[in-house]
């Protein structure tokens, strides 16, 4: 591949094996495309695919993806508890290689256009690829959810970018856009009451007054019997993974309770791994660079 364009598209469907293999299988066997991994979560009832290719064949994979999902998920009865607005929620497209965010932002603007026009599915443009403040971040569009969302599009300023003032009947709406990398990090909790989890949420995510690149919910892991800080880290080089795991830590001493596992959701950067790893190690002036693997691979 000489241009590199990753996508990670997130699909609101994370209880069925049968059917994430379904949307999966889009992905697979296409030149020019290479599925990286996938993971489905019973408790967000959704799944998150890392995919990269060259744009074009990118492009082509993405919209049969979409398609995929629009035949199989009903909106109308899914339950979960990650926020979501759509069959398919969210499909942001980072550069690699070869690639500038400019690039990034018209190829999903050119398959934001083509969603709509094959499965009649509105979009709204995010992050870099729209030009409207009130749209740069996913929360504000998202807010309301597949519910709210009908009336919520009947607003002026909610018109989609692509589409009519009506959502898809069973697959509601989605956001497309370019952004760069973004880790997404959860943290379980010792507690199996959600308040506290939601507590903690709220103190550590930037709109609470936390950390500045840090969205954060309260999660419940009913089978498990514990809950969790369900993050996504949108820039791990200015708000390091290790920052956001010890504010955790300490927040939840407030309550007596403990952190007792992390996860990581889809691919993570070396770099945000080995700036915890450093950190943790108290190792002096560490980069990527005295990682042998990295420097293999250069």
């Amino acid at each position: 591949m000489k241009k590199i364009v990753e996508c990670v598209p997130n699909f609101s469907e994370g209880k069925d094996a049968d059917k994430v293999e379904k949307i999966a299988d889009a992905f697979r066997g296409r030149e020019g495309v290479k599925l990286l991994d996938y993971q489905r979560d019973a408790n967000h009832n959704r799944s998150v695919i890392t995919v990269i290719g060259e744009p074009g064949p990118l492009k082509e994979a993405v919209i049969t993806a979409v398609g995929a999902a629009v035949a199989l998920i009903d909106m109308r009865v899914h339950r979960g508890q990650h926020p979501r607005m759509g069959a398919v929620d969210v499909i942001p497209f980072i550069p690699l290689r070869n690639t500038t965010m400019e690039e990034a932002v018209e190829l999903s603007r050119d398959v934001a256009q083509a969603i709509y026009e094959a499965h009649r599915l509105p979009v709204f443009l995010y992050e870099a690829s729209t030009a409207d403040p009130a749209r740069k971040n996913l929360a504000d569009i998202r807010k309301g959810q597949f519910e709210g969302m009908p009336e919520k599009l009947t607003l002026p300023e909610w018109k989609p970018d692509f589409g009519e003032r009506t959502i898809h009947p069973t697959a509601g709406v989605v956001a497309v856009g370019a952004r760069m990398p973004l880790v997404a990090f959860n943290i379980n909790i010792g507690t199996d009451n959600i308040e506290i989890a939601r507590a903690i949420a709220g103190r550590v995510r930037h709109i609470g007054g936390g950390l500045r690149y840090c969205k954060a919910i309260g999660i419940a892991l009913k089978e498990r019997g514990i809950t969790q800080v369900s993050m996504n880290m949108t820039d791990y080089t200015r708000t390091p993974l290790y920052q956001a795991f010890e504010l955790v830590k300490t927040e939840a001493k407030r309550y007596g309770v403990n952190v007792v596992g992390s996860e990581i959701i889809g691919l993570v950067p070396l770099g945000a791994i080995a700036d915890t790893a450093a950190y943790y190690m108290g190792i002096e002036d560490f980069t990527t660079e005295k990682i042998l693997e990295a420097r293999i691979m250069e």
